[in-house]
């Protein structure tokens, strides 16, 4: 069908799909809501809500759902059963209730969180309740108009590229969006039925216990906290593992809320985000701010130093995090340890992960893929997991979950900080240790976003155009690594990546979540100066091509 048969075809549904498209009136809208379908990406399913088939609503999440029933089906014989959770967005808890409804239409049993948690909690679940998969209902750090759908194996790592595509074949063989609730009875029924179960304390508890195992300094210190849920679900868990240190909480940001009314994004990556966490950390003389995103899989840290408070970047948070592991853990350490870290990721942390003797391991952009590679250690034996993370703020230490955690990220941020502090030093003089041993890294992230139907043909289109330009891109270039067509083991990914001749490197790739097209720097330079101004060169070129 075309764009305008979908839209007329959408417009029998129900009465509230007919009045919400009938009072869209752009046509580039009606076209970027149906010119496509919602499709996995980096991280599963995620979309603006609304009515269409490129939108997040509850005819899209039954679709997926009852596809990755039927999927589920002809992969397992006898009794199956996924766990779902949500986090704090709109609509988050109806997509939830929508997806058991679907599951146990098809005869799965359903394990449904009655309250909302942070994605480690539902990766741990999947595991500690041997499901065959799990679904998280969240769009991680995007705006308030997203909500998205993670889809999880049966050992808590998020679909990768072959599974994924899977299911998504057998999502797209339905074709009738609005049968998919056909014969599907309402949560009170299937509770009745045991087909849908409540689950939420015993779980909190395991998982709390499991991320505790990973403490690593436990000395008194006067570290002072602030911490901010930006209004999502770190609120609560990572509270209880900060228990007994000094924790003020933004109280403005502290309650659960889809709308985020305190920021434009709840994203812990952007300084604005951590507004009110810094401006109670002056008045509360705190040593450091932290904030996790509203699925709590993410931190951000600032950090107090010479009177103003320093926001770190991803791979200096993670940089800190691999040397403070290692260094307390050095005496376990052996030939198998290992570190994973994604390709669009500083490698100044798999530097430090090398002088300590462990092997590093790259994936794609993802923590999906470093979750797959814990459980290729695990079957193979050959290697063992200790820490993975990716530039964009996400971090795992420990086994209990197959994603990225913000609660033991946290947990450890503090600790790590308390440590520096009985040493009389910040979480920026480590930094700055590190880098006087392991040379100056500067790292930068540019977003640029082209939406619609447009901006899609236009992100491809410049891909082709990078690969066509080639190495007369910029002065420097050693080589280009086109992952188009695999690279070593990894799966076919639509990502370049310029290595230059003095250690930097550049990347560019489609975000597998958004609208845009991302560009990677990491500048290698022990004169901060020269890296700043040989950064805003290769900037001002790249911008120069993307905003032609």
């Amino acid at each position: 069908m075309d764009i305008n048969q979908k839209y007329n075809l959408w417009l029998t549904f129900d009465d509230e799909t007919k009045k919400e498209l009938e009072s869209v009136t752009d046509k580039k809208e009606i076209e970027d809501r149906f010119y496509k379908d919602l499709e996995f990406g980096t991280g599963g399913l995620r979309g603006i809500m609304g009515a269409g088939t490129n939108r997040m609503n509850s005819y899209t999440v039954g679709k997926a759902s009852l596809g990755f029933a039927k999927y589920l089906k002809d992969k397992y014989d006898g009794e199956i059963s996924v766990v779902i959770a949500c986090d704090s967005r709109l609509n988050s808890r109806a997509f939830e209730w929508d997806s058991a409804r679907v599951f146990a239409s098809q005869g799965i049993k359903v394990y449904a969180y009655t309250q909302i948690v942070p994605v480690p909690m539902l990766s741990f679940a999947t595991r500690y309740l041997h499901c065959n998969a799990g679904v998280m209902i969240t769009a991680s750090h995007n705006p308030k108009e997203y909500n998205g759908y993670k889809a999880y194996d049966n050992t808590g790592c998020q679909l990768c590229t072959n599974d994924a595509k899977e299911v998504l074949s057998y999502i797209n063989a339905i074709d009738d969006y609005s049968s998919v609730y056909n014969d599907v009875k309402t949560v009170d029924e299937y509770i009745s039925d045991g087909m849908i179960v409540g689950i939420y304390d015993e779980l909190f508890d395991e998982f709390i216990k499991a991320v505790k195992t990973q403490s690593l300094y436990n000395e008194h210190s006067e570290l002072k906290i602030v911490y901010t849920p930006l209004h999502g679900t770190g609120n609560v868990p990572v509270r209880k593992v900060l228990e007994d240190k000094i924790v003020y909480v933004v109280k403005e940001q502290e309650e659960p809320n889809g709308n985020f009314p305190t920021v434009v994004s709840p994203n812990p990556e952007d300084r604005k985000a951590l507004t009110l966490g810094i401006e109670l950390a002056k008045e509360k003389d705190a040593d450091i701010v932290l904030g996790t995103d509203p699925d709590c899989d993410r931190v951000g840290v600032a950090v107090k130093h010479n009177g103003e408070y320093v926001l770190l970047t991803g791979n200096q948070t993670g940089a800190l995090l691999v040397n403070f592991v290692l260094t307390i853990k050095k005496d376990s350490l052996n030939s198998k340890s290992t570190l994973v870290k994604t390709i669009v990721t500083s490698e100044l942390g798999a530097n430090i992960g090398r002088s300590f003797g462990l092997q590093v391991e790259e994936t794609l952009t993802g923590f999906k893929y470093i979750g797959d590679k814990i459980n290729k250690f695990e079957t193979s034996g050959e290697r063992e997991f200790v820490i993975g993370y990716e530039e964009s703020y996400g971090y795992l230490v420990g086994t209990h979950a197959r994603d990225k955690d913000g609660v033991v990220s946290s947990m450890l941020v503090c600790e790590m900080a308390a440590w520096y502090k009985n040493q009389g030093k910040t979480l920026v003089d480590g930094l700055n240790e590190i880098y006087d041993k392991y040379g100056y890294y500067l790292d930068f992230l540019d977003s640029f976003v082209l939406k619609g139907k447009d901006g899609a043909e236009k992100i491809q289109n410049l891909m082709v155009e990078f690969r066509n330009i080639g190495n007369e891109l910029l002065p420097d270039i050693k080589e280009i690594v086109d992952f188009k067509d695999g690279i070593r083991d990894l799966p076919k990914e639509n990502v370049l990546k310029y290595i230059f001749n003095v250690g930097s490197w550049m990347a560019v790739r489609p975000s597998g979540t958004e609208p845009k097209i991302k560009v990677y720097y990491s500048i290698v330079d022990p004169d901060k100066s020269k890296a700043k101004a040989r950064l805003e060169e290769i900037r001002q070129t790249i911008s120069s091509i993307i905003n032609a």
